[in-house]
């Protein structure tokens, strides 16, 4: 089993969950947060940075230089907020934090990878990526994107021996979550449980609850349904 891990937004949710799981698996991790981590442990090293800072990749880049190389990159940073038209300025971070932060990360950590042959980058989207929304266009859009991206990667990386795993989940409860719906809602354990699995099976898509994909599809074709009424 890969040994070394590099974490992307892991000070809270589904991502500090995680990290518990991995460092009792015995793994190695390098969190960078936009906060502190209230994790304390010899196995574990805490970044404090923010991913749309100019000075992001350059972290990113001395991180990998460090002796012992990053088997899996797991990008779990990401913000949501509701729409606001008469003030726009959050339209953009959402996006830059959600999309572009994780194409920062991929630039810099896959290449490394594909020189040695093997590696695992996994980010965390989420079933918005197929749906419209009037509440929070950034975000669904930011997740339609990164689905994409992620998963055309996939298809390019898999010659070189490198993974590229999507992971798509519903409602987690969390601090992203919002709505005043939230149906199967999953808890941040038993998210951080389908991310173990996701780590151990190396999936391009990875789902979860699959009881919500039908629903997805539904309320889509629904929305599809009215714009054209």
């Amino acid at each position: 089993m890969s040994t070394k891990v590099l974490f992307i937004g892991n000070s809270d949710g589904i991502g500090l969950a995680t990290t518990r799981e991995l460092l009792k698996a015995g793994w190695k991790i390098v969190g960078i947060s936009r906060s502190e981590s209230p994790i304390k442990d010899p196995s574990y090293e805490h970044i404090v940075a923010e991913v749309q800072d100019d000075r992001y990749s350059e972290l990113l880049r001395s991180v990998l230089k460090k002796d012992e190389p990053i088997d899996v990159c797991i990008y779990c940073a990401g913000i949501g907020e509701v729409l606001e038209p008469s003030d726009m300025k959050g339209e953009v971070e959402i996006v830059e934090v959600n999309l572009m932060g994780m194409i920062k990360t991929a630039s810099c950590v896959i290449s490394p990878m594909v020189k040695r042959g093997r590696g695992h980058f996994i980010g965390l989207s989420s079933l918005a990526d197929e749906l419209l929304s009037a509440e929070a266009p950034s975000y669904h859009a930011s997740k339609a994107g990164f689905s994409n991206y992620l998963e055309s990667l996939a298809l390019a990386l898999k010659p070189r021996g490198v993974h590229v795993s999507n992971v798509r989940f519903g409602f987690v409860d969390t601090k992203m979550a919002k709505g005043d719906v939230k149906p199967f809602m999953m808890s941040v354990d038993r998210a951080a449980q389908h991310m173990l699995r996701c780590i151990e099976k190396k999936p391009v898509r990875y789902t979860a609850p699959r009881i919500v994909i039908p629903l997805v599809k539904f309320r889509r074709w629904m929305m599809r349904l009215s714009m054209w009424m």
